[in-house]
């Protein structure tokens, strides 16, 4: 695959990690696991999907005893043992719990659990990235630059958006408090902590899905500071002037890589 291909993967990835994360709630709550979400991301590994009893059980390597093995229920344990020991451990017959060797099995699993919960996704998280080729040159980015040139000209705004996620990706961008939305528009930045404890974001980059425009708005704001903010409602809805508009952020955001000024775009 490509670097774009790749990177776009890993996006992908980050963020079904993070669905299955935000899904887990107390017992009290009555909240499941995202099982959904967390299929999708072991369909993406190479851990085989197989029934045993009432288990959906995910195996490291079908050729072999001792292995990996999710079970994909609201714990999301990761053991690992053998494929009978899991079936033992999580879905005993009422023969298998009369032996005491096999109750103490069932109420202690620590001597073959490597994980679980956020412990384990996290865990297939990381497997899956490192197994992406992640490198990339002048050439990549070019021709990501060109297709978010591209897109824009040709008003895909699923296109644009796609090209935006690449580069908040590649620079860094975290995601803005709640004051700097504008209805429409997709804005996106930096953000840096100051020596005294404040946190300033910015520069933005302003997407417009109902005009099909970009700008380039070239200010740290904190977010107490409300003229600012409002300025940079000004710039999104077309009322003040922005730093850059057009293809050349595109290429800006591209320099900006390049150039390793992942404070500064």
């Amino acid at each position: 695959m490509s670097f774009k291909e790749n990177l776009l993967k890993k996006i992908r990835i980050d963020k079904m990690a993070r669905k299955v994360l935000g899904s887990f709630g107390t017992p009290e709550s009555g909240i499941r696991t995202d099982k959904e979400t967390m299929r999708g991301m072991l369909a993406m590994s190479a851990y085989k999907s197989r029934r045993e009893r009432d288990l959906e059980l995910f195996t490291q390597n079908a050729g072999i005893d001792v292995q990996k093995i999710l079970v994909l229920d609201n714990e999301l344990p990761l053991y690992n043992t053998t494929v009978e020991d899991v079936v033992l451990r999580k879905s005993p017959t009422l023969k298998e719990m009369i032996s005491i060797k096999n109750a103490l099995k069932i109420l202690n699993d620590t001597d073959v659990l490597i994980c679980k919960k956020g412990e384990s996704v996290k865990f297939f998280q990381n497997e899956l990235i490192m197994a992406l080729d992640l490198s990339f040159g002048r050439s990549d980015l070019q021709e990501i630059e060109k297709d978010g040139i591209a897109s824009l000209e040709r008003g895909y705004t699923e296109g644009v958006m796609e090209i935006l996620d690449i580069f908040a990706e590649l620079l860094g961008f975290s995601t803005l408090p709640k004051e700097f939305a504008v209805s429409s528009n997709i804005i996106i930045g930096q953000s840096a902590k100051k020596d005294s404890g404040e946190t300033l974001f910015g520069p933005f980059i302003i997407y417009s899905i109902i005009h099909n425009t970009i700008k380039l708005f070239d200010e740290k704001i904190g977010i107490s500071d409300k003229d600012k903010i409002e300025l940079l409602h000004m710039t999104a809805s077309g009322k003040e002037k922005a730093a850059m508009e057009g293809t050349e952020v595109f290429q800006h955001l591209s320099d900006a890589v390049l150039s390793g000024k992942k404070n500064q775009i």
